[in-house]
């Protein structure tokens, strides 16, 4: 396709959710129709629409605060690869986070961090999806986590369910401690979900989300101070969850990634954080213990 005819790029709109989730669906992802729905909502959604096929591309770029913007679901269908798109869409992306005097973060798989890295975007920490198919019969390793045993068997738990807006305000807070980003109108979200669950840790340090993804349920961000309130969160959430999960855990816990592997997790692919400048977000916190999902950080 020569130049002059290039698509037009295009803003999606609130009736455009279930278009783009068969695009999301077709590659396989995780996304529902709430996420697209936060993300047309809520920041830059841009797509690209071919008059036979509808659309055919897409991207969106969501703030995080006065500093900051995540660029995800750069997705482009399998038959219009190849001739641009993505690369006009992650400039579109990086356009409306700059115009604001936003930085672009985003979390990429190694074939586009290759791509990534083209546009000026800088490599941060690792972390990879760990996938579970069904409930595991692992017993909690008493020596390892007592917390976790506690919590599940109903002794003195040291991690509770998040069921009024004191615990959602606590929650959002200590997502702000941690990289200085606003996402508190993506944890209400998450929050007012129906099938949503989030648990505190006992002193308010800590919390884990489990939210329903179209394959999988997605179990982050999961924050503790230590490797004990993460596997207590860990055990609580997956005592609610007895299908598929996937929890996306940075690689500088092994620890924690030997528990999920215990509990039946299986690594599935990596990914790393990149971003166009430096900014909290591109470096590991040790109180991250499993992230939101590479569309979300």
């Amino acid at each position: 396709m020569a130049p002059s005819e290039a698509l037009a790029l295009e803003r999606l709109g609130p009736a455009d959710v279930d278009a783009a989730l068969r695009l999301s669906d077709a590659a396989r992802w995780n996304q529902t129709a709430d996420d697209w729905a936060h993300f047309i909502a809520h920041g830059d959604a841009f797509a690209i629409r071919d008059d036979a096929d509808g659309l055919v591309a897409t991207a969106a770029a969501l703030p995080y605060g006065a500093a900051v913007g995540w660029i995800a679901m750069v997705l482009v269908d399998e038959r219009h690869r190849h001739r641009g798109h993505a690369t006009r869409l992650l400039a579109a992306c990086v356009d409306a986070l700059r115009s604001a005097g936003r930085v672009a973060v985003l979390d990429a798989t190694p074939d586009g961090a290759a791509v990534y890295r083209q546009h000026g975007f800088g490599s941060g920490f690792a972390f990879e999806r760990w996938q579970r198919d069904g409930a595991s019969t692992a017993e909690p390793r008493a020596d390892v986590h007592p917390a976790a045993r506690s919590s599940i068997d109903g002794r003195d738990a040291e991690a509770g369910e998040v069921r009024d807006a004191r615990g959602r305000t606590a929650l959002i807070a200590i997502d702000r401690s941690i990289w200085a980003l606003d996402r508190s109108a993506l944890l209400a979200a998450f929050l007012a979900r129906p099938t949503t669950r989030a648990w505190l840790t006992a002193d308010a340090t800590g919390f884990a989300v489990l939210r329903a993804g179209r394959r999988a349920a997605q179990l982050g961000p999961i924050v503790a101070t230590g490797e004990r309130d993460a596997l207590a969160l860990l055990d609580c959430a997956l005592a609610t969850a007895p299908g598929a999960v996937f929890v996306d855990a940075p690689t500088r816990s092994p620890a924690f990634q030997a528990a999920l592997a215990e509990r039946g997790f299986v690594r599935q692919r990596p990914f790393v954080r990149m971003a166009l400048g430096d900014v909290a977000a591109l470096h590991a916190s040790e109180r991250v213990f499993a992230v939101a999902g590479p569309e979300f950080g």
